[in-house]
């Protein structure tokens, strides 16, 4: 057990040459162009408002 943790330190030290991080040259540009729309249209003709005050049964309170 002793004579094997020499072999993992050296390969421990092997493996950190191997990875790199480095910043990019140009800053990271996140473009959001997000339109959100929502429109609601209500229109009530009068027919429709005819029908609803000549059956009040089908629309109670």
């Amino acid at each position: 057990m002793i004579g094997r943790f020499p072999v993992l330190a050296a390969g421990a030290m092997l493996l950190t040459g191997c990875i790199s991080v480095k910043a990019p040259d140009k800053p990271i540009e996140i473009n959001l162009n997000i339109s959100v729309k929502q429109e609601v249209v209500v229109s009530l003709k009068k027919d429709a408002e005819d029908f609803i005050t000549n059956n009040p049964e089908l629309f109670p309170k």
